[in-house]
């Protein structure tokens, strides 16, 4: 199926304050090629119920604990995996094309994880083997 208008809603539109939007849309991967996404001793990707792939903890995580840091080349660009963060200094959206594991977090309207700039941390107790997930913003409830 084609790339479609509802899987990357436009972040420049916004009118909430949310200050992230991230793209959820991608394609499934072998098996061989998540071993590059397999280096971060917290947590680990494998497919999810939510869709496609996610991100799931290696072993309980506390809340607060450092889950690791978005990492890519900037763009302003939207694509696949680009997280969009608000930047308050200069009041415009900056992207994020992820070539990491975090790439593949997914959205859950009760998260237990949230960004502070492109470092992830639990906000609450993560149970070992749970999958990892941020609110992508109003407009994906």
């Amino acid at each position: 199926e084609a790339f479609s208008e509802r899987c990357r809603p436009n972040p420049f539109s916004r009118r909430s304050s949310n200050r992230l939007f991230f793209h959820t849309c991608f394609p499934h991967r072998s098996p061989e090629k998540m071993k590059k996404y397999d280096n971060n001793p917290l947590v680990y990707v494998a497919e999810s119920p939510i869709h496609g792939k996610g991100l799931y903890a290696r072993k309980a995580l506390p809340n607060d604990t450092y889950i690791g840091t978005y990492e890519g080349p900037a763009t302003q660009k939207d694509g696949m995996h680009v997280l969009w963060l608000y930047n308050e200094d200069t009041k415009k959206w900056e992207g994020i094309n992820g070539q990491n594991e975090m790439r593949f977090l997914n959205h859950a309207s009760k998260p237990n994880a949230d960004w502070w700039g492109n470092d992830l941390y639990s906000i609450r107790d993560v149970a070992k083997d749970e999958e990892i997930t941020f609110h992508y913003g109003e407009d994906w409830e």
